[in-house]
């Protein structure tokens, strides 16, 4: 049996002992530092410190590059990381980097696919300068933060929106009749595990396991153009994608 890695996710941003105690609280084999991507805002000295402290520890330092005021980034990125790591046990801190990375990493430990725990770290102290990095200082408490299980979207779901998007800009938009023939030369369950014996079976299918929960969910709209029925991504639509789009590479 293989060894299950002690695996922490972290959005970094103003922090440093929030960061580097619960790490080395709980034994973590592997940290994940998620740093703002912004090519105009120089990384802090500190991130070097937290990554040297680390290291000191024992621990492996992956460094990723994170949107951290897009809350749809942050979770695409935990939840592939946490994807990745299936079989694992996979804490994320939710308190190093402000509200949208908080949000974002909270989301996505109630996927009820992602089974990766949130934690939220207090402080001993907040620093009494407004502009001071970090932040704050010490290690007084850390909570495992209380989660209600959501549904995301499932893979065969997250294909076609992945296929709509990929269609967006061209000559004609999508039918379900396109849904359908991509589903196939895809060989996405809803259809493979079934083979349905007609057309109208395939169609029953598809708005039974595909439109219908995106539509109710809001991810796609329906067009009808005569006798057409056109589908499109939503905004909405592109943000789950983006959030759940790990689903193609990491199935459950």
């Amino acid at each position: 049996m293989d060894a299950v890695d002690r695996v922490h996710v972290v959005p970094f941003g103003s922090e440093l002992d929030r960061i580097v105690e619960p790490v080395v609280r709980y034994r973590a084999d592997v940290v994940y530092l998620l740093e703002h991507d912004d090519p105009h805002r120089e990384t802090p000295d500190y991130h070097d410190e937290v990554v040297a402290a680390l290291d000191a520890e024992g621990v492996e330092v992956r460094r990723r590059d994170c949107d951290l005021r897009d809350v749809y980034d942050v979770l695409g990125v935990v939840t592939t990381i946490a994807a990745e790591h299936r079989g694992d046990s996979v804490r994320v801190n939710v308190s190093g980097a402000g509200t949208l990375a908080a949000i974002g990493a909270t989301i996505a430990c109630m996927d009820v696919s992602t089974d990766a725990t949130a934690y939220y770290v207090e402080p001993e102290e907040y620093a009494h300068d407004a502009d001071a990095e970090p932040i704050s200082e010490g290690f007084s408490d850390l909570a495992t933060l209380p989660t209600y299980p959501v549904d995301s979207p499932s893979r065969d779901q997250v294909a076609i929106m992945a296929y709509l998007a990929e269609r967006e800009g061209g000559t004609a938009r999508p039918k379900k009749r396109d849904l359908i023939d991509h589903a196939e030369a895809a060989d996405l369950s809803f259809i493979a595990d079934r083979d349905p014996a007609n057309d109208k079976a395939k169609f029953r299918l598809l708005d039974t396991h595909v439109v219908s929960p995106l539509v109710e969910d809001g991810y796609i709209e329906i067009r009808t153009v005569g006798r057409r029925h056109l589908v499109e991504l939503t905004e909405r639509g592109h943000n789950a994608l983006r959030a759940f789009r790990h689903k193609l590479e990491h199935p459950e």
